[in-house]
């Protein structure tokens, strides 16, 4: 495809929200050693993308200016470079992008380490869903709060913050194919949404109750997958069990101090911090999930490319149900 342009969404510098965004014709990248070359179907957006932008990751990411946000994407192959094995052209797949980005275009390049095969029982959309917030709040999960999902093992409390957000309502579903009690917070809008997702109990954030995150049924939180904008350690701390864990999936600097601080401390209750660590076997596992019925994506919305920046507002203003998804 040596020459081809395709349509694509950078912006230039940090800052600008999504007036930054802006439409441009570009060459379609050729994949090198061990990439693939993908027709892209659908690629959703996360919270990253924008604060990449806004410069919370400066000065790593991006690497460079122009930059094209996004890395979690679906499509189809169309290319392959050297020493890929296991994937031909026709194949469709989800993968995730480096955050070196390059989601929001017409073709991107993946490595093949981070690329599953997508059976057609999956759509596209739902797939793109997956990566960053699915495999975080299946890491979240299983590796630090220690929960297998397969209904063995005690029964755990967990507590689950915005759980009709992206990573939030995943992590409902996968707590529950564990030996789980599940509350959740949500806005009151989304609260019956929740519970069908299996949360056994619900708190509105904005009642007492829920700015409290009390559980209704007076049970104390084994482990808090956080997934909310930040609370004091002193509204956790009351609510949870002798070895507790809160577990900050977008950690600020007052989070690893907190974890510094209750380790020194020898504290039982702790914050842990979790940067993810993306695995193809994890991801394969949740797109089987999908495709069983036992996991689902829920699409806030859908964007065409040409309206990339439209996708971006809804998803710097914080309130969307599920995953937003951008569609070339």
């Amino acid at each position: 495809m040596a020459g081809k342009l395709m349509h694509a969404v950078q912006y230039l510098c940090y800052g600008g929200g999504a007036a930054g965004l802006k439409h441009v014709e570009v060459p379609v990248p050729a994949p090198s050693n061990g990439e693939i070359l993908l027709k892209l179907e659908a690629t959703s957006l996360n919270p990253i993308d924008w604060k990449i932008q806004k410069g919370m990751l400066r000065p790593l990411l991006p690497r460079k200016f122009p930059f094209i946000p996004a890395t979690d994407v679906a499509g189809e192959v169309v290319d392959v470079g050297p020493g890929v094995e296991n994937f031909e052209p026709g194949d469709k797949v989800v993968a995730m992008l480096s955050l070196a980005g390059g989601g929001l275009s017409e073709y991107g390049v993946v490595n093949e380490k981070l690329t599953v095969p997508r059976p057609p029982e999956v759509s596209a959309a739902d797939a793109a869903g997956l990566p960053v917030a699915g495999l975080t709040a299946h890491m979240a999960l299983t590796q630090t709060a220690g929960i297998k999902l397969d209904k063995n093992g005690p029964q755990k409390n967990i507590l689950v913050t915005a759980a009709s957000g992206g990573v939030g309502h995943y992590a409902v579903q996968l707590a529950k194919l564990g030996n789980t009690h599940v509350t959740a917070t949500c806005g009151a809008r989304n609260i019956d949404l929740v519970k069908s997702l299996g949360a056994d109990e619900v708190l509105d954030y904005k009642t007492p109750e829920g700015a409290a995150l009390k559980s209704p049924s007076g049970k104390k939180y084994d482990a808090v997958i956080h997934c909310a904008a930040a609370f004091p350690w002193s509204v956790f701390e009351p609510n949870l069990s002798e070895y507790g864990k809160v577990i900050d999936i977008t950690p600020g600097a007052s989070a690893f101090w907190t974890f510094a601080v209750k380790k020194l401390t020898f504290s039982g209750k702790r914050l842990v911090p979790l940067l993810l660590i993306p695995k193809s076997e994890n991801l394969k596992y949740l797109v089987e999930l999908v495709k069983e019925g036992k996991l689902k994506t829920i699409i806030d919305s859908k964007y065409p490319l040409s309206k990339a920046e439209e996708a971006w507002a809804k998803s710097i203003d914080g309130h969307a149900t599920g995953k937003i998804i951008v569609e070339p």
